[in-house]
């Protein structure tokens, strides 16, 4: 049976921090220098409920998390009320089997069915696994900021993609 992507719920907090902190300890993904507490991510959850943003995951057959997606504001400035930033997170391992494309294509879903109208990947300009999935899909890089932040005791680049969810701007109009 192949995992299925669902909505999360309160319950799945435990594992969403487990895989979010292993990926800032070991990796450039997160520009994050130290583990996040769970009352941080039990806020950031109920936020995300709060403001009717999904946080979906990809689950096993015995319902073990393998990764999860969401979005969010890009800025919090009215005029950017059209536009989102995602994330997503796949538990160590299990990369490389398809969750990320999986959760990247939900997200697009739930987003075109909320009606914005660009979504924007932050990307470590050395994730080219990243790159690739976010190309596959239509992304198109935008902008490329040198020096963005610093981890591991090297500078990091940072590039933003973007995908187009309407031909028109609509969108929430």
């Amino acid at each position: 049976m192949d995992p299925k992507v669902s909505h999360l719920t309160a319950k799945q907090i435990p594992e969403i921090l487990k895989i979010l902190n292993e990926v800032i300890m070991t990796s450039t993904s997160v520009y994050y220098y130290d583990p996040l507490p769970i009352d941080q991510i039990e806020k950031w959850f109920q936020q995300k409920m709060e403001l009717e943003l999904p946080v979906i995951g990809i689950l096993d057959e015995a319902s073990m998390l393998l990764g999860f997606a969401t979005f969010g504001p890009f800025r919090h400035w009215p005029a950017y009320q059209y536009t989102i930033e995602h994330s997503i997170y796949i538990h160590h391992e299990h990369r490389g089997l398809g969750h990320a494309t999986r959760l990247l294509a939900a997200l697009i879903d739930l987003a075109r069915e909320k009606k914005y109208h660009n979504m924007i990947a932050g990307i470590d300009a050395t994730n080219l696994a990243s790159k690739r999935l976010h190309m596959g899909f239509g992304f198109e890089s935008c902008a490329y900021i040198k020096h963005a932040g610093h981890k591991f005791g090297k500078w990091l680049d940072l590039e933003f993609y973007q995908l187009l969810l309407t031909d028109q701007m609509t969108s929430k109009l």
